[in-house]
C-alpha cells in the first residue's frame, strides 16, 4: 500500500526527445523553463513586429529629414566651407581676418543692437500681455483671438510687413499725411527714420511681441493654483508668493523666449533688406552685399565667413534656449 501511494503522488515523466527522461513539476512549467521557451523561437516574431511597428515612423521622418538635409545641412556647409577658401579654390585665413574690418564689425554691431533691442521689448510687451491674458477664460474668445492673431502675426514678416509699414507710417504713408495735413505733426521732421536700422525697431516688434506671447504663456497656464493656496495658507501675501514663487518658476522660461527672439531677429533678412535698402549695417545685409556687389568684386568668400560668425552666435544662442528649456519643463511635469 504504501508503494502504491507514492507511485500516485509522484509527478509525471517528461522525455526530451533525447532519450533523457527528467520530472516535470505538477504546476507547470517552472520560470527558468517558461525563459527558456520565450527566448526561442517564441522572441523573434516578437522583434519582428516590433520592427515592423517602427518602420512606419521611420519612412514618416523620412520627408522631413530629407528637407533638413537638402534645404539645411548641405546649403550650411556649402556656405561656411566657402569662408576658408579663396577665389582661386586655394584653403585660406584671410576671410576670417576680414572679420574685423570696421564695416564687418560694425555689422554685427549694428544685428546685436538691433536684435537685442527687439528682443527686450518684445519680451516684456509679450509677458505683459500674457499676464493680461491669465484672467480670461481659457477657450474663451478673448483667449483665442489672442492666440489665433498672434499665431498669424509672429509670421507676418518680410516685404509684405516692410510693404505694411511703407503705406502706413512710410515717408507719404497713409497716417504719416493725415498726422501732418490734418494735425500738423511731421513725425520725420529730423529725418526718414524708417528706413534706417533704429527704424526697423518698430517693424520687429510687429513679429516680436507675438512670438513672445505664443512662448511664454504656456509657461504661465503652468502655473498651479495649489502653489498659491499653499502661500496663502502660511500667510503669505501675493507678492510674496510672485517673489519667492512665481517669479523664480517663470525666469527660466522668459530668459528662454528672450533668447528665441534674439535669435529670431538677428537672422532675419527680408524685412530689413526691404526696409533699409543699400545701406548694410547689419551683418545680414553686409553678406548681400559681398555677394551680389558690382563695385566690390572678389569678396563672394567673405560672405561664407560672415555666416560662419552668424553660425557661432546662433549655436551659442540656441544652446543657452536649450539649457533653459529643460529648466523650465521640470516645473511643467
Amino acid at each position: 500500500m504504501t508503494d502504491t501511494t507514492v507511485g500516485a503522488a509522484a509527478p509525471p515523466l517528461d522525455s526530451d526527445g533525447a532519450g533523457e527522461t527528467r520530472r516535470r513539476s505538477p504546476f507547470g512549467a517552472t520560470p527558468a523553463e517558461r525563459a527558456q521557451q520565450g527566448s526561442g523561437s517564441g522572441s523573434r516574431p516578437a522583434q519582428a513586429r516590433r520592427r515592423r511597428r517602427g518602420l512606419p515612423a521611420v519612412l514618416g521622418l523620412t520627408p522631413f529629414a530629407f528637407y533638413v538635409v537638402v534645404f539645411l545641412a548641405i546649403p550650411t556647409i556649402i556656405a561656411v566651407g566657402s569662408g576658408f577658401v579663396d577665389a582661386d579654390g586655394r584653403f585660406t585665413w584671410a576671410n576670417l581676418t576680414g572679420l574685423a574690418e570696421p564695416a564687418i564689425f560694425g555689422s554685427f554691431v549694428g544685428a546685436f543692437f538691433l536684435s537685442a533691442v527687439t528682443a527686450v521689448v518684445g519680451a516684456v510687451g509679450g509677458a505683459a500681455l500674457c499676464f493680461a491674458m491669465l484672467s480670461s477664460r481659457p477657450g474663451g474668445v478673448t483667449r483665442s483671438l489672442v492666440d489665433s492673431a498672434s499665431s498669424v502675426l509672429a509670421q507676418f514678416g518680410g516685404v509684405m510687413l516692410a510693404f505694411a509699414f511703407i503705406a502706413t507710417i512710410g515717408a507719404q504713408g497713409l497716417v504719416t499725411a493725415l498726422l501732418r495735413n490734418q494735425f500738423h505733426i511731421n513725425i520725420y521732421e529730423n529725418g526718414v527714420w524708417l528706413y534706417t536700422v533704429p527704424g526697423l525697431i518698430l517693424p520687429y516688434l510687429y513679429f516680436q511681441i507675438p512670438l513672445m506671447v505664443i512662448t511664454f504663456m504656456p509657461a504661465l497656464e503652468g502655473l498651479k493654483p495649489q502653489w498659491l493656496e499653499a502661500n496663502a495658507t502660511l500667510g503669505g501675501s501675493r507678492a510674496t508668493y510672485w517673489f519667492r514663487v512665481g517669479i523664480p518658476v517663470l525666469l527660466p522660461s522668459f530668459l528662454g523666449s528672450l533668447l528665441l527672439l534674439f535669435a529670431n531677429a538677428f537672422s532675419s533678412y527680408a524685412t530689413a533688406a526691404a526696409l533699409v535698402g543699400q545701406a548694410n549695417n547689419i551683418v545680414s545685409l553686409q553678406i548681400r552685399q559681398a555677394l551680389i556687389s558690382e563695385t566690390v568684386l572678389g569678396r563672394a568668400n567673405l560672405a561664407g565667413a560672415m555666416s560662419l560668425g552668424m553660425l557661432v552666435v546662433m549655436v551659442v544662442v540656441m544652446l543657452g534656449y536649450s539649457a533653459l528649456a529643460s529648466r523650465t519643463a521640470r516645473w511643467q511635469r
